[in-house]
Formats: C-alpha cells, sequence, structure tokens
C-alpha cells in the first residue's frame, strides 16, 4: 500500500520529526484548524494544549515564542527575552520568510531565518500538545520536552497575567 503524499510543508515537518527520532504522530483535520479554538475541537483536547506558533519582530529579527492555545503571548515578557527594545507581531511576509509556512500553518520546525524560539512553560505541564505541522489542516502530536528539543526553544514566563 503506498503512503499518501503530504502536502510540500507537512512533509518537511514530517521528514524532521522521522528524522530526529521523535515520538509523534501527524493528523489531517477535513475541516481544517486555523485557529486553536477549532483545532482542540478537531483534536479533542483542552484548549492549553494547543501550541499557537506565534512570529514576533524584534528590532528587525524574527523571533518565535510558543503558547498554549488559552493564552496571549506578553510582548513586553519577549521583548525582555529576546533583548530587544519592542516585541511586535510579523506580518505575513516576514512569518513566511523566518519560517517557511503560510501565517496560520506555522510549525515551529524545521525553521528558516528565526534568530530564537521561545517556549511558554507552562506547555510543558502536558503529557502531550498539538502543533501546527505545516498547513491548516494538519497537526502533530507530540510530548512538551520533544518539542522544547526539536525546536531547541528556551523555557520562559511569556504569557501575559490572568485577569
Amino acid at each position: 500500500m503506498a503512503a499518501r503524499a503530504w502536502p510540500e510543508d507537512v512533509e518537511r515537518v514530517a521528514a524532521y520529526l522521522r528524522e530526529s527520532g521523535a515520538e509523534s504522530r501527524i493528523e489531517e483535520f477535513a475541516d481544517g484548524t486555523p485557529t486553536a479554538e477549532d483545532a482542540a475541537k478537531a483534536v479533542g483536547c483542552e484548549l492549553g494544549q494547543i501550541v499557537k506558533s506565534l512570529v514576533f519582530d524584534c528590532d528587525g529579527r524574527s523571533i518565535l515564542v510558543l503558547v498554549p492555545g488559552d493564552r496571549r503571548a506578553d510582548r513586553v515578557k519577549v521583548a525582555q527575552a529576546a533583548g530587544c527594545s519592542k516585541a511586535r507581531i510579523a506580518g505575513a511576509e516576514q512569518v513566511r520568510a523566518a519560517t517557511g509556512y503560510e501565517p496560520g500553518a506555522v510549525a515551529p520546525f524545521p525553521l528558516r531565518r528565526v534568530a530564537a524560539v521561545f517556549l511558554d512553560r507552562s506547555l510543558l505541564g502536558h503529557p502531550l500538545v498539538w502543533i501546527g505541522a505545516g498547513s491548516e489542516r494538519h497537526m502533530a502530536a507530540l510530548a512538551p520536552t520533544e518539542l522544547m528539543r526539536l525546536s531547541k526553544a528556551e523555557p520562559m514566563d511569556a504569557v501575559e497575567a490572568h485577569t
């Protein structure tokens, strides 16, 4: 039986996972997973187990920040961690140039030109998290420790305080 071909960007993620020896699985969702809420519903997990891969522009450098789906990244904390004066959400063109993925389909690896990757520590409390896998219809499940290893992320408190 022939393996079903993934779209090119998804295959790039799958190949990286295979080559790294990571325990993971990629799944396709026909209805798509364009938002964290859609992804959690499709996967059948808590919103906090969905990893949002956010690209920030930090004084011209692209920084990737991984935060749980139920929280917002704190720009001040990101700027401090990245050592820049101001962190702002990157535009679509910068996202594509930095990651090689379309906005809304960013996988945390392999990346093209990202200066640093930060991971919110709260993600480490889950046995399994779900990341974007290169398209709005594909997600990959893996242990958060594997996510940190594969993305070469530095753990930090990256989210806004609960109000």
